[in-house]
């Protein structure tokens, strides 16, 4: 697996270019990255799919989905395996909205039986840091998975193994987690883990998409195998039941782009669950783990990605979202071996991505400026040597002390980037910031003085939406 809309949308310089909609140039550079790399690899087919602008511009598929169908289907359904954990984590969400559970829960309460199910809670299943003995590392198929399972077949050998850690000490991916949640999202709801997303997400997005289990057969693509450097062969399915919530969903690489256009326009979710989701978790002992509740969250390039990987047996996929690009790449292949997949995702977001602005001496040096600025809000000792005299008007006792009040509880951020480019505006040179803490996401909006270590003319703190 690779680790790795606020309301001032309009001050981020790179979304004119980026609603566009892809150029001649462009597409022929992308079926060549995606041609090079099915050649190079060996891999069959690729399916692919392109949200710039908050819209998706593109979807095609590429080579040979199976034996029998004669050409590439941009619509054939897909198994996107964990890729899947972030729809799992969405109705654990949306259950919590309704009332029927919270992420701090224990999950002795929903589901008995399992190891340290007392001192457990959803929020440490859905974010990998519940201890839990990961029931498939494996890049193969092993001997049980020829037979159909449960899930609770899964949970009574492995979850009732003693646990890898203490709840919350470290941080280790576990599909056995994943089955666990899957479990509560029936029990809470009533419901069976599909019919509840059917109902609740698929249908809304208009997203077709089966259980990965039924995408077997004729009209589906076909998973392929290959041993080192050999031939490439079709590969024999697992038997039902061993994905579950831990990678349980089939589906076009173009339905997938709905839920990445969903998750950058803050649809189906209420916005504090998307922010809530992209929120990494913390270990008790406060250091990050990169990973939120179903994706991984980092910054590249000084860019950040909202991403996850997949892997069931004879596919991969990759999913990558940059939310303040307004730009998202999903690609799906039907072989798990070589890394078509994250090559080709990689090649197509160096051609729909705007040019990264390089961080230049004065961006570096006004983050440093940003970040004190903030610090100094938080503990109520704002420098006024700092501030233009409009600033200093608006920056009252009353500003002064709700802004350290509010803000000092939240610590130390996890993330302080810049968005966008620095450019001018009313005489100012305006740069955009965000920040996270568990559960929420901020913006920072600044004007200052056009020299180096100009004084600021706004710095106004915001809520994400």
């Amino acid at each position: 697996m690779i680790r790795s809309f606020t309301a001032l949308l309009c001050t981020l310089a790179p979304l004119p270019l980026a609603a566009q909609a892809l150029s001649p140039a462009e597409t022929a550079q992308i079926d060549a990255v995606v041609a090079d790399a099915l050649k190079d690899t060996g891999v069959p087919s690729a399916s692919i799919a392109i949200v710039r602008g908050g819209r998706i511009v593109f979807a095609r598929a590429y080579g040979k989905q199976s034996e029998t169908i004669a050409k590439a289907d941009p619509a054939a359904l897909y198994q996107i395996a964990s890729i899947s954990k972030q729809f799992t984590a969405a109705a654990i969400l949306l259950l919590q909205d309704q009332g029927k559970l919270t992420l701090d829960d224990h999950v002795s309460r929903y589901v008995p039986g399992i190891t340290g199910g007392d001192t457990i809670t959803i929020r440490q299943l859905l974010s990998h840091t519940a201890g839990l003995q990961d029931y498939w590392p494996q890049d193969y198929s092993f001997a049980a998975m020829a037979t159909p399972v449960t899930p609770r077949q899964i949970v009574d050998r492995w979850a009732r193994k003693p646990l890898d850690f203490a709840p919350g000490t470290q941080w280790q991916y576990s599909n056995t987690g994943y089955v666990v949640a899957g479990m509560i999202v029936e029990k809470a709801s009533g419901q069976p883990l599909l019919a509840f997303l059917q109902s609740h997400i698929l249908r809304p997005l208009g997203i077709r998409a089966i259980d990965q289990d039924l995408a077997i057969g004729a009209g589906f693509p076909q998973g392929y195998k290959r041993y080192g450097l050999g031939p490439v062969r079709v590969e024999t399915p697992a038997a039902h039941g061993w994905l579950y919530a831990a990678g349980e969903l089939a589906m076009s690489a173009g339905d997938l782009a709905k839920w990445d256009v969903a998750r950058l326009t803050r649809s189906i979710l209420p916005a504090a669950d998307w922010a809530l989701q992209e929120t990494p978790a913390k270990l008790a002992d406060g250091s990050p783990t990169g990973y939120g509740l179903g994706v991984d969250i980092g910054i590249s390039d000084g860019r950040r990605f909202v991403e996850h990987s997949g892997e069931a047996v004879g596919f991969l996929s990759e999913n990558i979202v940059y939310p303040d690009d307004h730009v998202a790449v999903v690609v799906l292949v039907n072989a798990w071996f070589g890394n078509a997949e994250s090559r080709i995702a990689a090649g197509i977001s160096k051609i729909v991505l705007p040019a990264a602005a390089a961080a230049g001496a004065d961006d570096t040096a006004a983050l440093a400026q940003a970040k004190s600025a903030y610090a100094q809000l938080q503990s109520g000792t704002l420098d006024r040597a700092i501030l233009t005299d409009d600033a200093s008007f608006y920056f009252t006792p009353a500003a002064r002390a709700d802004y350290a009040t509010s803000l000092a509880p939240l610590g130390k951020p996890g993330f302080f980037v810049q968005t966008g480019r620095a450019r001018l505006r009313g005489g100012f040179v305006n740069r955009n910031y965000r920040l996270s803490y568990p559960g929420r996401t901020l913006t920072i909006t600044t004007y200052a003085e056009e020299r180096a270590g100009g004084r600021y003319e706004q710095f106004l703190v915001t809520p994400a939406e």
